[in-house]
């Protein structure tokens, strides 16, 4: 029978899970669409992801694709995907899409989103969300920190130490810090993103914020190349993977 390949927009609440990427000690968002997929269409579903997001990190839309011989219409396979999924994870979208259309392999956006929640105190309902900061944070500095950030760059300092890439030079289309009431939101749209990213910039201007480096540091912690030189990598539970852009063709 011939295989068709099948692409899902995954939305999940990263709290109980050890990340997206499989592993030997804890349960993964892969290994949950992979054992319910294997049971719904009758047969060994191996999942390929776009974002192998870490533990406690959440996402909007992250991207899957795999490739099956069922006959079930595409479209349907969401509706009854849901069905068996934990209520944390659940397919926004199922679609055919060419066999050789591969999510890392083509020209692609990503938007994330660091939440941090201001307060006196910490807000239960915003635990597994946001980023709690009880300090004042200057958001004028942070604004202007963040446009450091902007355009391509070697993001060495800005990536955790061990990380295995080729490069570590990326583009970031924007990073803007927006307040909305008690929340301060630091949105982060770029073409690729290195290990633990987004969380060490969150941390970097969050201490630009709080008056412990000047906005304009930012440009030698870019150029020390050295993890070293920026600030703290923020909690995980504040970071969700809002959306992908694909254009263009495979490589």
């Amino acid at each position: 029978m011939e295989k068709k390949r099948i692409r899902i927009i995954v939305a999940y609440d990263g709290t109980n899970y050890h990340g997206w990427q499989l592993q030997e000690n804890g349960i993964t968002i892969e290994a949950e669409l992979n054992r319910c997929l294997t049971e719904l269409l009758g047969e060994e579903i191996r999942v390929i992801g776009a974002s192998r997001t870490d533990a406690g990190v959440h996402a909007l839309g992250n991207i899957a694709v795999f490739d099956t011989v069922n006959r079930m219409p595409a479209g349907k396979i969401s509706y009854a995907l849901n069905q068996r999924l934990p209520e944390d994870i659940r397919i926004q979208k199922s679609e055919e899409v060419p066999s050789d259309w591969h999510p890392r392999h083509c020209a692609s956006r990503k938007t994330y989103e660091y939440r941090i929640y201001r307060g006196i105190f910490p807000m239960p309902v915003k635990r597994l969300y946001s980023y709690f900061v009880y300090t004042p944070l200057d958001v004028g500095r942070m604004r202007e920190a963040a446009a450091y950030l902007e355009g391509e760059h070697d993001f060495r300092s800005f990536c955790q130490t061990g990380a295995q890439v080729e490069s570590t030079v990326r583009m970031l289309y924007s990073v803007w810090v927006e307040e909305q009431d008690s929340d301060l939101v630091i949105r982060v749209c770029g073409n690729g993103f290195l290990y633990n990213m987004v969380r060490i910039l969150a941390g970097t201007l969050v201490e630009v914020g709080q008056g412990k480096r000047e906005p304009e540091s930012m440009a030698e912690i870019l150029a020390a190349l050295d993890r070293g030189a920026a600030g703290p990598t923020a909690p995980a539970h504040g970071l969700t993977l809002i959306k992908y852009e694909f254009f263009g063709k495979n490589d």
